[in-house]
């Protein structure tokens, strides 16, 4: 098939067209320029302002890890004086696991220091921070609950203690014996040895506290012994 050539209108037509096509990005280059080169730049800058601020608290982080290990060497060296001042800048650490850290240091120098209450108080003051790390704080709930002990009523501490002593759970081996002590204070033997049975048979658990909960299981009148035989190696 034969093309004919463009007439003289069709050609015009186009032409016409691809000045308007022209003149249209010309007028929006100069009505939104201006704005989408100001939004690029205000991207970028807030990219690069993120970027900064993320090493800074990199950096930041490392710094005051080191001043925690520093602290524990003032501690070691009997020097708890120093050590509890340069704590106190870190509670306020962007760094949860700093800030965690320092008030848990905290607290084992008040409770060294014979300071039982202060103790109790920061303990407390950890379990309650939600933006805490959950296994610290269920640590410091352990540690608050196990220096308030003979305080509390067993229903409190069982209260307390129940999501931590299950089986399975990081801390069950220690939340296990105090709730299954409170037991014993409440008059229920049986709860009491099950739960001291259970703890013998957890292999996460130490062995100084399994095999003294099976002893104690064996007073209750369960025999958890054979919970701490050694598995038979396969051959």
């Amino acid at each position: 098939m034969v093309l004919t050539p463009d007439t003289p209108n069709e050609a015009f037509l186009r032409e016409v067209d691809e000045n308007l096509r022209r003149d249209q990005a010309r007028d929006f280059a100069k009505r939104y320029g201006t704005w989408l080169i100001a939004t690029v730049i205000l991207f970028l800058a807030g990219v690069g302002a993120y970027l900064y601020w993320q090493d800074r608290q990199q950096k930041k982080a490392a710094e005051q890890s080191e001043e925690l290990v520093s602290i524990y060497n003032d501690i070691g060296g009997g020097r708890k004086k120093n050590a509890e001042r340069r704590l106190k800048p870190l509670e306020d650490s962007g760094n949860d696991m700093v800030r965690t850290l320092a008030l848990l240091t905290e607290a084992a120098i008040a409770l060294d220091n014979n300071d039982k209450p202060g103790a109790i108080q920061k303990y407390q003051a950890i379990t309650a921070d939600k933006s805490l790390p959950g296994p610290y704080r269920d640590l410091a709930l352990l540690r608050s609950t196990s220096l308030q002990f003979d305080s509390l009523k067993p229903e409190e501490v069982i209260s307390r203690l129940e999501p931590l002593a299950k089986p399975g759970e990081p801390w069950f081996g220690t939340a296990a014996e105090m709730t299954a002590m409170a037991y014993v204070k409440q008059g229920r033997k049986d709860s009491a040895a099950k739960l001291f049975a259970a703890i013998a048979a957890d292999e996460a658990a130490p062995q100084s506290l399994r095999t003294r909960s099976a002893q104690i299981a064996g007073t209750l009148g369960v025999d958890a012994t054979a919970s701490l035989a050694e598995p038979a190696q396969q051959e």
